[in-house]
């Protein structure tokens, strides 16, 4: 049986389909069932080729029974080599006519198709290439593919439909496979590295009646038996702040976000985020906290505190760079903010320097938006930016001395932001009065300014202990564990405009 032509995995022909169908049918009538229920290997493919190995060193034999997707046939008349592959690995099989029966042989040969998945016992043996391959002494039809398989040659390399059949993407390219087990990997390994630190990880609602902990629009939904509206969450942070001040001193959450705003290469409206909290701490101690649980995540994953990007080698080894927005701004631009401290005035000044940005209404978010414009690229080392604006930073507390900042930092590699943290604010006056200030602009039709969440409020009045926090998205730490450019590559199933039948 020769192996399927090369094909784009996008195109399968009404008469590809049809043969198998066709084969399906024959192998009904001939009493095989071509998805039985139970199936019971005794290794993986990496187990069997293992225990050869081990077997072959002490002059024994290994008998086996491996199931698996068939990804390569070559037919030799009265023999016939395939492999089988499963999530560990590769396998060679071969089998004889003379050993599984002239019927099993024929059907293997003629029924049977690249995609198909098999089950198969026998022993395992080296061909005299040097090849460990099982003998297969009878098979098992698992499951029939009524579609073909995206070509060995070619693989699979349209982009949208890598994404909405990302099944076959995974099957096609070994290196997209990668990316995802690096990411299972990394989120183990934030994991342990918090928990070692004496972080209990928790769960907090995903419907919210008030959202909050963003700017951000939020997507909304309706409760039928409850008669009220509630969010999709766009942030993790008021509740768990909520478990602060009952008495949990050092908290997290990995979960699910939500975010009605644009798709980019940077953002998804469902993305993965990792949200911690630790009582008795400001953000010095989160910065110390990230830099230390990323460098030791990227050893555990990576095997080295380093990763590539964009063509540069970025060393993640504490302590990164520590630099104010102020300074920051003032390297890139020569514009000292607080030497513009009103809007007229830093804008003036922006077009002196003919400095092209989105005219912002405050000046905090012009100040923002300028780094965003001018700063944020360059900052390819590991850098905590600090000290924000306080109208863009309603749940931080205020920089003594400074009143009109907050201590807030996010951190950058890359080019990339990746995180946002602050020693959280514990008034609740303060609070209160911010939140004011962001209801204000909500009514003024900000769509991401916060709304009033008179039941956190009630919670803080309360007590809550200083309090450190600090959240980045694992979707962006595995583009940057990986080498990637889009968050698409790193979301197994990432938003995409709807099409007919998808």
């Amino acid at each position: 049986m020769a192996e399927e032509k090369p094909s784009n995995a996008a195109v399968v022909t009404t008469d590809q389909r049809e043969q198998r169908l066709e084969k399906l049918a024959r192998l009904r009538a001939s009493g095989v069932d071509p998805y039985p229920a139970h199936f019971h290997p005794t290794h993986t493919t990496a187990q069997a080729l293992a225990a050869f190995q081990e077997a072959e060193a002490s002059g024994g034999t290994v008998r086996a029974t491996v199931g698996g997707r068939l990804v390569a046939i070559r037919v030799m008349g009265k023999s016939t080599f395939a492999h089988i592959a499963d999530g560990t690995g590769r396998l060679q099989i071969y089998l004889r006519i003379d050993e599984v029966g002239s019927e099993a042989y024929e059907r293997f040969t003629r029924d049977l198709d690249l995609g198909d998945f098999v089950g198969v016992t026998g022993e395992m043996f080296r061909t005299r290439t040097g090849e460990a391959t099982l003998r297969v002494e009878e098979y098992t039809l698992l499951a029939k593919a009524l579609r073909p398989l995206p070509s060995k040659w070619h693989g699979l390399r349209d982009v949208e439909l890598r994404y909405r059949q990302r099944y076959l993407d995974l099957i096609a390219n070994p290196d997209v496979r990668r990316i995802f087990e690096i990411r299972t990997r990394l989120v183990t390994a934030v994991r342990q590295l918090l928990d070692e630190r004496g972080f209990m990880e928790v769960e907090t609602p995903i419907l919210q009646p008030i959202y909050g902990g963003a700017a951000a629009r939020p997507f909304t939904t309706y409760h039928n038996e409850l008669e009220t509206t509630l969010y999709l969450r766009i942030a993790d942070e008021l509740y768990l702040k909520r478990l602060i001040i009952g008495g949990f001193d050092r908290v997290y959450e990995i979960g699910k976000d939500f975010r009605n705003e644009g798709i980019s290469y940077k953002h998804n409206p469902e993305f993965t985020q990792l949200e911690a909290y630790q009582a008795y701490a400001d953000y010095h101690d989160m910065m110390r906290l990230v830099e230390e649980v990323w460098s030791e995540a990227a050893v555990r994953v990576l095997g080295e505190p380093a990763v590539e990007r964009a063509g540069h080698r970025i060393d993640l080894t504490p302590p990164w760079r520590r630099i104010t927005m102020r300074d920051a701004i003032l390297e890139r631009t020569g514009i000292d903010i607080e030497a513009h401290r009103d809007l007229p005035s830093l804008q003036a000044a922006m077009a002196e320097r003919r400095l092209q940005t989105d005219p912002q209404p405050t000046w905090g978010r012009q100040v923002d938006e300028l780094f965003a414009t001018c700063v944020e690229a360059d900052l390819i080392e590991p850098t905590f930016i600090i000290d924000y604006p306080v109208e863009i930073s309603p749940l931080a507390k205020r920089k003594p001395g400074s009143p009109h900042l907050v201590e807030r930092f996010e951190f950058f590699i890359g080019g990339l932001e990746l995180g946002n943290a602050f020693s959280e604010l514990n008034d609740p006056i303060d609070q209160r009065e911010r939140f004011l200030a962001q209801y204000r602009d909500l009514t003024a039709g900000d769509e991401e300014a916060h709304p009033i969440d008179e039941a956190f409020l009630t919670a803080l009045e309360y007590g809550m202990p200083p309090t450190g926090g600090v959240g980045w998205g694992i979707d962006r730490m595995t583009m940057l564990f990986t080498g990637q450019t889009s968050i698409r590559e790193v979301i197994l199933f990432p938003q995409l405009r709807s099409k007919d039948g998808e």
